[in-house]
């Protein structure tokens, strides 16, 4: 069994999240603890969390005070609810809150059933309840609970995990074959794409990129791909390799196999209507490129603009490693292709979007314990706010390898749009 722990400042966004499983009907609250019970046993986000409010108001100054963890056994576990209620239960009283208020949801949404936890890290006084060595702590909590309840150890399969972990290219570190080999190699196997540049978009994670040449063998046309490392800032930084030294899946026939078992796979696929609110949610929920990316980036969502020579946007895709697919935005809806974006960030012009905007994200820190957030129609929210969020999205996805991505510093960029608003208004006075 997994265990991922990650931590936020949203306590409202988790348990929108967790809540909009059980709106799906692929998920369940089974068991509260110090939880405010209602009288049909039935909860919004909102009578949830007001059993919290009061923790977060005794807060002294713990920024990230939501603990969001997820508790995963091997797929080939079968784990009943009264198991699973029980299971939770020890790990929050080893890992020391057991005391807390807390909600155990159970996901059915993937073949792997599991579930999630959520509480804060503050104690009823305002103080921040200990995570020294946490990691270690689970990890042990979870070789114990396996023994206990017969189930699969995952000490093996994390070994084996991480033996094959593929990363970023680094041209600086040499052999760039074999780095661009152990990522062509395995993504297909992991995520959904349907496009070259769908595809080249989840590359540039890994600083690699495709690109397609064309020429002619004994009178008839042919195609093929190169695949080029990049640097940091998505410049080539070495020569290409073609495609056939990294086999037939690395291919463009191979590749064109993929696209077309995706675009079926994905066609009616439930994803995309949740990404698509995602999307919507924080494009009117921030003003500016970079807060747009943090907020998806929170949820386990990576965007990848691609601008021309004149800094004009021409392409939007986003990368989802909840569901471990990739989309143009034109994919999925008119009102979030790149045109949408650079009105926005280089002409601002805000779009006009059907969705509504989502309830205030944050619980209101006033005096009054009842004054909580309005209900809103809750869409896609996530825990991987930690910090090392390579960490958090290998765990969160049960092991699956993923890249560590590389971050940018949003405080940094935030404070300097902050400034440059400044700059403009006192010119303008």
């Amino acid at each position: 069994m997994i265990a991922k722990i990650g931590r936020s400042e949203n306590l409202y966004g988790a348990l929108a999240y967790n809540n909009l499983k059980i709106e799906k009907e692929n998920g369940q609250i089974l068991f509260v603890n110090k939880i405010i019970e209602t009288a049909n046993g039935q909860y919004t986000v909102a009578q949830l969390a007001q059993s919290f409010a009061p923790y977060l108001l005794a807060n002294r100054n713990t920024e990230k005070h939501t603990l969001h963890i997820s508790l995963n056994p091997d797929p080939n576990d079968t784990v009943s609810d009264d198991k699973f209620r029980e299971m939770a239960q020890q790990y929050m009283r080893e890992m020391g809150y057991g005391e807390q208020p807390f909600i155990v949801f159970k996901h059915t949404d993937i073949d792997r059933s599991h579930i999630h936890i959520v509480s804060v890290c503050v104690d009823e006084n305002g103080k921040k309840i200990s995570d020294k060595f946490e990691k270690m702590r689970s990890m042990n909590v979870c070789r114990e609970l396996e023994k206990q309840h017969h189930l699969i150890p995952a000490t093996d399969k994390e070994r084996q995990h991480n033996d094959k972990v593929f990363r970023p290219v680094n041209y600086k570190a040499g052999d760039v074959k074999s780095q661009i080999a152990s990522v062509v190699r395995h993504l297909p196997n992991y995520y959904q794409f349907q496009t070259l540049g769908e595809y080249n978009a989840l590359l540039s994670l890994f600083n690699t990129t495709t690109e397609k040449v064309e020429g002619e063998l004994h009178g008839k046309a042919q195609q093929g791909l190169l695949y080029i490392p990049l640097n940091e800032k998505g410049e080539r930084a070495g020569h290409p390799f073609k495609a056939s030294l990294f086999g037939k899946s690395a291919g463009l026939a191979g590749l064109e196999l993929h696209f077309a078992k995706c675009k079926t796979a994905l066609k009616d696929h439930p994803t995309k209507q949740t990404l698509k609110s995602a999307v919507t949610i924080a494009l009117q929920t921030t003003s500016d490129e970079q807060a747009f990316k943090k907020q998806l980036g929170e949820q386990g969502i990576n965007v990848v603009v691609r601008r021309n020579d004149t800094g004009r946007i021409y392409g939007m895709t986003f990368i989802d490693h909840n569901s471990k697919t990739v989309w143009n935005g034109s994919r999925l809806a008119k009102e979030l292709s790149a045109n949408i974006f650079n009105d926005y960030w280089n002409n601002n012009i805000k779009p006009e979007l059907k969705e509504p905007a989502e309830a205030q994200s944050k619980i209101s820190q006033s005096n009054d314990t009842n004054d909580l957030p309005a209900e809103k129609p809750h869409q896609l929210f996530d825990f991987l706010n930690t910090d090392k969020p390579e960490d958090s999205l290998v765990e969160a996805l049960g092991g699956l390898l993923i890249p560590e991505a590389q971050e940018e510093d949003y405080e940094e960029q935030d404070f300097a749009n902050r400034m440059k608003k400044k700059r403009k208004r006192k010119r303008g006075q």
